[in-house]
């Protein structure tokens, strides 16, 4: 019988945090969504647990070292343990081509997408070691760390460097008992992304002509590959960063 597990979500307000924290709760674990809106965390836990299983609210600036600190040591001297990070949370708001972006456009982005991740892998780190090791982080990533994109070349460099930061973690928290994995999306048809390119909108056709299999991913084909890379089925699995793209990086 499998043990249920206390799976800790960043950018947990999001189309895709809560759908992977729908996935987690249909296996039997708990989740906690963190945010950095915390009226809107709030109400994406509320929107969970109206569905028959309840879900945590946590208001949290991964930006802040000492906010990521504090949240970890608070699970500890509660007893109640984070086993299963998932490091969601990223912006995608910084566009510009390489000769015209803001240096200060492309910090904010590398604040929230690396320095905000490596706050998160190292704090549960520091926890996991210090309740006797185990544990498993799974980072969200992208295709576009692999392949350009005309424009999104900050947010794709941040991905870039999410992939590398798992890499780094797994190879030093192996002995730990620590497993660090990616999943790495092309484009996903979350509800805002659904507004913004429509069926049948000359946007939506553009980026459903790049992939293979014909169309951009929903947030339930995201989903399950996290589970898997953070459950036992992929026990021997570690510092990889798993494709999700409908065949993306074919082409």
């Amino acid at each position: 019988m499998t043990v249920p597990r206390t799976v800790l979500i960043t950018g947990g307000a999001g189309g895709i945090g809560q759908g992977i924290a729908r996935a987690f709760q249909a296996a039997g674990d708990s989740v906690i969504l963190a945010d950095r809106d915390a009226e809107a965390v709030a109400a994406a836990a509320a929107a969970l647990g109206s569905q028959g299983t309840s879900a945590e609210a946590l208001a949290l600036d991964i930006t802040d070292a000492e906010a990521v600190a504090a949240a970890f040591e608070a699970r500890a001297a509660a007893g109640t343990p984070v086993d299963v990070l998932v490091n969601n949370a990223g912006i995608l708001s910084v566009h510009g081509a390489v000769t015209e972006l803001a240096s200060e456009a492309y910090r904010s982005i590398v604040d929230v997408n690396i320095i905000g991740t490596f706050h998160m892998v190292q704090g549960f780190a520091r926890h996991r070691i210090a309740a006797g090791g185990g544990g498993t982080i799974v980072n969200i990533s992208s295709i576009g760390g692999r392949q350009p994109t005309p424009g999104m070349g900050a947010y794709e460099s941040s991905k870039a460097a999410v992939d590398s930061i798992t890499r780094w973690a797994a190879i030093e928290l192996a002995a730990h008992g620590i497993r660090v994995n990616a999943v790495a999306p092309g484009p996903v048809l979350t509800p805002m992304l659904q507004m913004g390119m429509p069926e049948g909108s000359p946007a939506r056709k553009a980026w459903a002509d790049r992939i293979p299999l014909g169309d951009l991913a929903r947030v339930e084909d995201i989903a399950p590959a996290v589970v898997f890379l953070a459950g036992e089925g992929a026990a021997h699995i570690t510092g990889v960063s798993l494709a999700v793209d409908g065949g993306q990086l074919l082409t």
